[in-house]
Parts: C-alpha cells; structure tokens; sequence
C-alpha cells in the first residue's frame, strides 16, 4: 500500500512517500481502507518530535480516518465488512489502509458524506471532550475559545452553541480568520495579537470574565486568560501551538474557586478510550440534524502530505485541512 512517513524529525520535506505492505489485525481490531484522513496540528508536533506521546521515526503519521471496513477480527461483532466508518486511530492515518481497534471504530450515519466524516474525528470528539466532559459547560454560561478559525476552533464554537452558551468569543492570530470564526457562530472574535484579549473578554461580560476558556495556545496566552476567568471558572488546556509554558500560581484559584484543567485526545485513545464512547452518539446527531457542520478549508491529495503541513504552519489556514487518499 502507498502510505507517507515521517522519515526523520524536521521541517514538512521529512515527510516521504513511500510502499508498506497492508497491515494485519488482531481478532479486536478492523482493517479500514481509508478514503480520506485529516491534518490536526498533533501531526505537525509528532513530524517535529514535540508530541507528548508520539513516535520515533519512520513512523506513519495521522491520528483519524475515514473509510470502509475491509476485514474484521474474529472477535468483532460490533462492526462488519462494507460499512462506512470513522476511526480514532494509534498507528497513522497516513495510508491507503490502516488498522483500528472495534472501541475506537464508529459507523458513519447514511446522510453524512465521507469529507465530512474525514473532518470530523479528532476535531469534534476533541471539542465535545472538551466542552461536555472537562469544562463541563452549562446552559447561559460564557464560553472564550483561543485559535477560533481553525479546525478544532471553528467546532468548539458551534458545540458550545449547541450545549446552550450564552455567549461564545473566539480568538485569532490575524484578522483574515475572523469571518471563519463568525461563520461558526461566535459572538465576538478578537485579534489576539493586536489586542488585549483578557481586557476585551471582561468589557464583554460586564467584569465577570468567561467562565470556560479553551486554550490550545499555552505560554502567555494561558497566562493571561486567567486573568479574564470568572469565579469558578474553568481554563482547560489541551495543547501548546506557541511552544511555551504557561505558569499560575496557586493563590490565583483557591480563593476564586477556579480551575486549571488538562485534556489531549492522544492521550486518552492510548489509555482511556472507554471515556470516548458518549461523545460519538452526540456528534453524529447533531451532523444529522445539520446542527453541526464540519468546515474544510483545503484537500490535498495523500502525496502532497508535506504541503498540508506547510499551509497549517503558515497560519494562514481556516477549517480542517483533508487528504484525499482515494483519489
């Protein structure tokens, strides 16, 4: 099979194309040709070595997929031959074919077309985790989601409006993604790096703050958006695009009843994906009623892996960027 691996740590050209043979499975496990895989910004980090768990090279990048069912274990009987899926993956994405565990493995509903699906895995079972589970939002509740333009960023909007907030802001690292994180619903959008953030958030809810705020950002970032959490507030951070550390104090949450909380979806496909199965029901539902709507700024095809890379890292990239491995 024709699969891209990361041949060394470095820059996108690390990326090379190259010929496996098809994997095998276990009687857990399905075998999954793939139609169509995503980009997430924990691909860049793994080509990079910066991910917290992943590979050492060569190794096929990619955390999810989109494709049909080829082959079942012998212990399988959720999930059969010829059915469209979504997968959450731990071995790569990156590849005309892939293996995935049964719990990991999600049929796709009838009305819901494969780049949806291919869009759709890391970005939203990531964003409802976060959201649903962590922060545990509720009705009326501020919601301030950092890099809101981009893929997680434009469905963590549209989730937090799903489950009831009363006011979603977002923020942008320049004003051409504004209309990107508009689009997706929020209520305000701010340039973080021309305005004061932190300054604006409290001006918009009359000195409270917001009471959940998503940071994939870290370092300074992090920092300062505790200054704009509200009392019993909840700051939940699930990556580090900056590459900096984020430093609080304890003073800062004990008093005030706020929370510093921590999530990474590779780390819970890889220990705890038992903690996965109640987010699949939820995001299916709300594709199906056309309450969510998965936002695709670019494909390119499977070959072409390392210009994916190049356009997410210069920042100028909207929505969820798609390989098109089928094609």
């Amino acid at each position: 099979m024709k699969t891209v691996v990361v041949s060394d740590f470095g820059g996108p050209s690390v990326l090379k194309v190259a010929e496996t043979d098809i994997p095998s499975i276990d009687a857990r496990q399905v075998l999954i040709r793939i139609i169509a895989t995503s980009v997430n910004f924990a691909d860049i980090m793994s080509r990079q070595g910066r991910y917290h768990s992943g590979g050492k090279p060569p190794f096929i990048p990619g955390l999810d997929a989109a494709g049909i069912i080829e082959k079942v274990g012998s212990d399988v009987h959720r999930l059969k031959p010829g059915q469209r899926v979504i997968a959450l993956l731990k071995n790569g994405s990156y590849s005309e074919y892939t293996v995935s565990d049964e719990n990991l493995t999600f049929p796709i509903p009838d009305n819901v077309d494969f780049e949806t699906a291919a869009a759709c895995p890391t970005v939203s079972f990531t964003s409802y985790k976060l959201l649903a589970d962590v922060a545990r939002l509720a009705p009326g509740e501020t919601v301030l989601i950092h890099a809101a333009a981009g893929g997680i960023g434009t469905t963590a909007v549209q989730l937090a409006r799903i489950m009831g907030a009363k006011q979603v802001i977002g923020t942008v690292g320049n004003d051409r993604k504004r209309d990107a994180a508009l689009e997706a619903g929020a209520d305000h959008v701010i340039n973080y790096q021309t305005e004061d953030f932190a300054a604006k958030v409290k001006e918009l809810t009359d000195g409270k703050g917001a009471d959940v705020i998503l940071d994939s950002i870290s370092g300074d970032v992090a920092e300062k958006s505790l200054t704009c959490l509200a009392m019993y507030g909840r700051l939940v951070n699930f990556g580090s695009a900056a590459g900096g550390t984020g430093h609080f104090k304890t003073t800062d949450l004990h008093s005030s009843c706020r929370a510093v909380l921590g999530f990474s979806l590779g780390t819970t496909i890889r220990n705890r994906p038992d903690l996965l199965s109640n987010a699949s029901a939820d995001i299916f539902r709300y594709l199906k009623e056309g309450r969510l709507k998965m936002k695709v700024g670019r494909h390119y095809p499977l070959e072409d892996a390392a210009k994916a890379h190049e356009w997410m890292e210069s920042r100028k990239s909207t929505g969820k960027i798609v390989l098109d491995v089928a094609k």
